[in-house]
């Protein structure tokens, strides 16, 4: 039994009868830790449809993309060496892999390769990969921590006992020791240092074969070189009885490289914590309405179309539109706005929010895979996965810089064999372990992938990897209008009545006849005056005439909403009457007696445009306004908010001309749209963002996404942007003076071993733990909602 919980198990099932069940079995049962999802035996499941579903979204052109987890990733030169054996495999598309998560994205065409060859590829040179999936990426992560701190206390453990033989020793080599107690000393060194060389310091003698076998050196050969070769030569001197034994520094070594692993793993998943946040936002189970009555289904046998019951505190299983009540919704996890928003019938709501007041029906239009949560989850493994040019630099410098090292190390060794060639070993060592980049290599992936993660507790997805980069060094921003730098929302803001009929008269009669519509002019009407059923009036024999009105019968008279020539034709044929005024979308109620009123409805500016425009303008950031629309409105917009260039009825062509002028005049363009139209035009843009009522298409031609319709939070990309830059370049900078220091003081031999593998660990957990300071709100100090 691996535990007291199977012996009890055991006996249980022996208690019932049950005993037969071992009759059964061939051999012992592993135990969990042994287990792992990517066994190359067991990988075909992953091609089985039920399964691949929750993990591989499949393109209109047969493409698969899916995200992968992958074990025993350690540096650079790991993350390199997969994204190149992938990319050589047949029907391979893209392959991008985060070192900061250990996560690969990969596309494939299903056509031509299948998941499990994928897998199976990964396994051939000595890693291990498997769909990543929140639930069991959380258990591997537990086993990966357990098996860590095992190793980490055996390293501990060794390490103190052997030091205390190592003053036995030393002070034996001052004031004399006899022969026979001062070689007992050294074998018990040898055993207490066995374990730790054998079991603690394993994965770095795995790693460093694998990179030796394939010829690309990584940062562990070094490592496992200094650890093998000052083992191998304390164990020669203790079995010859003469010469130095370092035994103590193997164990130190090996401890200070553990813990530096060891607090590194554990600021890496600290950093990832966010996705998989995310993604225990949705619930497993959902109340189902059928003609029979409630039944309570699992979230993943839902489908577009079916009523669902959410009850007050539920948290809504699947995204869909309100179909009955009215309640606040919860949408705090997904956009970081802390206050409620208010739904009504109509309103969309999104899968992982919460429903705070009263019940609501929802009929049910995306789940799974398609649903806005699963969209932005894998939305923002893509922009921590894909490299800006910063990173490719960093992986290039230090996969090749490992190689320099090896080859420093041996000219150093082969000077000091001419000079002391009793200190030529360990001095070699020092160089070995001082000069190894694990710093390097974490100095930008570690600040970008903390970086994103503060983004999107904000509320700013970042979908692309060079937006940090592209947003500090942006000159011109680009704003559409509708849905942009306006709410999208028509609102009711004036009413004029013409005959004798009162305000209140009016929009009753108005919202009467809306609520039979479904047209964005019709939603303006809902909210306006009394929404309730009591409020209205009775209205049959409704017929919509598109891009004209509603006609309809109301207490005994025809009655017409809409474009004012066709609500004047119901009384008589003759002039159309013109709006009180030429601002704003003026619609006419009338009867079949003539006109009875004019109402007003305008597209609200959202309340932080005119600051937001100020603040880019007051940076030196020029900023213009490109509509589709042909309205004089515009131009008003334009001049209320300050921008000094604004194009009226620009067609998505127009848009591309003018986006790509600025840029062949050596500009750096951020744009903001929201529409299918500003669809070419986002992804021709330096940097794009799309804003949170965009269409799917926007989202995905977009860098970069706003999960709350708030422009400031472009002011606060650009400012959590130029942190990034300052983080990064804090960490280069320490990364490389604190090899280019450390390589002569090791060189010169004033750098013992143990002492180069402490400042080793030091520099990686330090550039870990500066690069984490970016998860946290600036303005509060602390993090980001």
């Amino acid at each position: 039994m691996c535990c007291p919980g199977c012996a009890a198990a055991a006996q249980v099932i022996e208690q019932a009868g049950l005993g037969a069940y071992y009759r059964f079995r061939e051999a012992p049962g592993q135990n969990p830790e042994d287990l792992s999802p990517a066994e190359p035996g067991s990988l075909e499941v992953f091609d089985h449809p039920a399964l691949s579903e929750d993990f591989v979204q499949i393109g209109g052109d047969g493409e698969h993309r899916a995200t992968l987890a992958l074990e025993g990733i350690n540096c650079a030169a790991c993350a390199w060496l997969v994204e190149q054996h992938l990319g050589r495999q047949p029907g391979v598309r893209s392959v991008a892999v985060n070192l900061a998560s250990h996560r690969a994205q990969i596309s494939w065409s299903g056509e031509r390769v299948r998941l499990s060859e994928l897998l199976r590829a990964v396994a051939q040179i000595g890693y291990r990969a498997h769909p990543y999936r929140p639930d069991q990426q959380e258990q591997l992560l537990a086993v990966q921590t357990r098996a860590a701190l095992r190793r980490l206390g055996v390293a501990g453990l060794g390490t103190m006992q052997v030091m205390m033989f190592a003053v036995a020793l030393y002070a034996g080599a001052f004031e004399g020791i006899e022969q026979k107690y001062r070689d007992l000393l050294r074998w018990v060194s040898f055993i207490v240092a066995t374990p730790v060389v054998f079991y603690a310091a394993r994965p770095f003698f795995g790693s460093a074969w694998r990179d030796i076998v394939r010829l690309q050196p990584g940062m562990d050969v070094p490592v496992a070189l200094a650890i093998g070769s000052a083992y191998l030569a304390s164990g020669w001197a203790t079995l010859r009885h003469g010469g130095e034994v370092y035994f103590e520094s193997v164990c130190m070594f090996t401890f200070f490289l553990t813990l530096g692993r060891f607090l590194e793993m554990r600021a890496r998943q600290h950093a990832d914590h966010s996705t998989r946040t995310l993604l225990r936002c949705a619930p497993h189970s959902a109340v189902r309405l059928t003609r029979s009555g409630e039944e309570v289904v699992p979230v993943r046998t839902l489908r577009p179309g079916d009523r669902i019951l959410v009850r007050p505190g539920a948290t809504i299983p699947a995204d869909g539109r309100l179909l009955e009540g009215r309640s606040s919704v919860d949408e705090s996890m997904l956009t970081g706005e802390s206050s409620p928003h208010a739904k009504a019938v109509g309103d969309s709501v999104m899968g992982g929010t919460s429903n705070v007041e009263s019940p609501i029906v929802v009929r049910v239009s995306r789940t799974g895979a398609d649903s806005a949560l699963s969209t932005i989850v894998r939305l923002l493994d893509r922009g921590q996965a894909e490299k800006p040019a910063a990173v490719s630099l960093a992986d290039r410098v230090a996969r090749y810089f490992v190689a320099g090292v090896l080859v420093l190390a041996a000219g150093v060794a082969m000077l000091w064999w001419s000079v002391s060639p009793d200190r030529a070993f360990w001095i070699t060592l020092s160089v070995l372990v001082a000069t190894c980049p694990c710093a390097l290599a974490l100095a930008t992936p570690a600040a970008l992938a903390s970086a994103t993660t503060g983004l999107a507790r904000r509320g700013l997805l970042v979908t692309r990897g060079h937006v940090l980069e592209s947003l500090t060094r942006v000159t011109h921003v680009v704003f559409d209008k509708t849905g942009t730098l306006t709410e999208g929302k028509l609102v009711l803001t004036k009413c004029t009545t013409l005959r004798d009929v009162g305000t209140e008269r009016a929009l009753t009669l108005a919202r009467s006849l809306e609520r039979r519509s479904e047209h964005p002019i019709a939603r303006a009407f809902r909210t306006a005056g009394r929404s309730d059923a009591a409020g209205e009036c009775e209205v049959t024999a409704v017929r919509a005439d598109p891009n004209q009105g509603l006609e309809a019968m109301v207490g005994g008279r025809r009655h017409r909403i809409g474009r004012p020539d066709y609500v004047t034709a119901l009384a008589q044929p003759g002039e159309t009457p013109k709006p009180p005024s030429e601002e704003g979308l003026w619609i006419l109620l009338g009867d079949d007696r003539g006109p009875l009123a004019w109402f007003q409805l305008e597209d609200r500016v959202r309340p932080e445009a005119r600051a937001v425009v100020e603040t880019l303008r007051g940076e030196g950031i020029a900023v213009a306004l490109l509509s589709g629309d042909p309205s004089a409105f515009v131009a008003r917009l334009a001049d209320r908010l300050g921008i000094e260039v604004a194009i009226a009825a620009a067609t998505p062509e127009d848009k591309l001309q003018h986006v790509r002028a600025l840029q062949q005049g050596g500009a750096v363009v951020a744009m903001l749209g929201d529409g299918v139209n500003d669809a070419p035009v986002l992804s021709t843009a330096t940097v794009s963002l799309a804003m949170a009522s965009s269409t799917d298409l926007a989202m995905t031609s977009a860098d970069a996404v706003l999960l709350r319709d708030d422009l400031s939070l472009l002011l606060d990309a650009r400012s959590w942007a130029a942190r990034a830059h300052r983080v990064i370049r804090q960490n280069l900078t320490w990364a490389v003076l604190y090899n280019l220091t450390m390589l002569p003081l090791a060189a010169l031999g004033y750098v013992a071993p143990y002492a180069a593998a402490l400042g080793m660990s030091l520099s990686s957990l330090l550039v870990t733990l500066n690069s984490l300071r970016l998860s946290r709100d600036p303005r509060t100090g602390g993090r980001s909602p």
